[in-house]
């Protein structure tokens, strides 16, 4: 009998295996690692890609780059000045949403048992 699969968005978020969500999907802050410590799952299939980031990135520009805008309007301060405020909290923004979405976006991969095409060479 196969484990249940857990939501791979609320395991995916928390950095989790999506078929056992108690193994961890990450050896490092953002590498993932070789298998499942829990049920032993291959992540080694994983092809994320530039999605993750992609996604980190519209994020920022629709939540971010408006107030940096409305801070530097509303106080008037040299160009400078926002870039200093805002770059680190930028910067902190994209490192903390990082981390979750490649988690996302492998449990996804796995959930939806999502794998390069290829050409069946027997035809």
């Amino acid at each position: 009998m196969a484990r249940p699969l857990y939501s791979p968005v609320s395991t995916g978020l928390r950095g989790r295996c999506v078929k056992c969500a108690e193994g961890s999907l990450f050896a490092g802050f953002l590498a993932f690692a070789k298998r499942c410590q829990a049920c032993g799952e291959n992540f080694e299939i994983e092809d994320a890609g530039d999605g993750p980031a992609v996604f980190v990135i519209f994020l920022a520009g629709i939540i971010i780059c408006p107030l940096a805008l409305i801070f530097h309007i509303k106080t008037n301060a040299h160009i400078i000045v926002t870039m200093l405020v805002w770059g680190p909290i930028l910067i902190a923004f994209c490192l903390a949403l990082l981390r979750p979405l490649r988690g996302l976006m492998l449990n996804l991969q796995i959930a939806n048992d999502a794998a390069e095409a290829r050409l069946d060479e027997d035809v």
